[in-house]
């Protein structure tokens, strides 16, 4: 595999504030409007973006988290033991517009679990996403609202974030498999 460094520590950071803007944009009413995490790096960029809006416009958004792991369609895949996390929605997702964040949108699959269960929590007035990266080839037909970088790849290519947070350091990675 051949790597190249998609984005730097400041490019993130760049990015991720220009994420934050754009989602900004999508918000008319910021008291009907909760940020929701796809664990396990999507909650940590909704946690920055929060951050990014409390600093930047003094919006108080309420936070949640999204475990998706009972909702894969390939659960069967992963072993019998798969690591199931909490969800977390503290605060009544009926008539809100939730902003929900995920680290790289590819088959758009992870994104259809999560909706489903922030459906069986009430009912959001609406769903925008906001993505990392948007790497393309959906399965799906789902589409990022905004995205931070849109990349083509390959089935077989691979994007790799990693969030000092989770992994000690701010960077992501494309991954090629090289040309036989």
């Amino acid at each position: 595999m051949q790597e190249e460094l998609l984005l730097s520590p400041t490019n993130l950071s760049e990015t991720l504030a220009k994420l934050a803007s754009g989602l900004a944009d999508l918000i008319d009413d910021p008291a009907r409007t909760a940020l929701v995490g796809v664990r396990t790096r999507g909650d940590v960029l909704a946690r920055r973006i929060q951050e990014n809006f409390r600093r930047t416009r003094g919006w108080e958004l309420p936070l949640g988290i999204v475990d998706i792991t009972l909702y894969r369609d390939d659960l069967s895949q992963h072993g019998p033991n798969p690591l199931i996390r909490s969800t977390e929605l503290p605060f009544d997702v009926d008539d809100k517009t939730i902003l929900l964040i995920d680290d790289v949108l590819y088959t758009g699959r992870t994104i259809r679990s999560a909706i489903d269960q922030i459906i069986e929590f009430g009912r959001p007035r609406a769903i925008k996403l906001g993505v990392l990266i948007d790497r393309g080839l959906r399965e799906l037909p789902i589409q990022a609202d905004v995205a931070g970088v849109r990349i083509q790849t390959k089935p077989e290519d691979e994007v790799k974030v990693f969030l000092q947070e989770q992994d000690g350091r701010d960077e992501v990675i494309l991954s090629r498999r090289k040309a036989a």
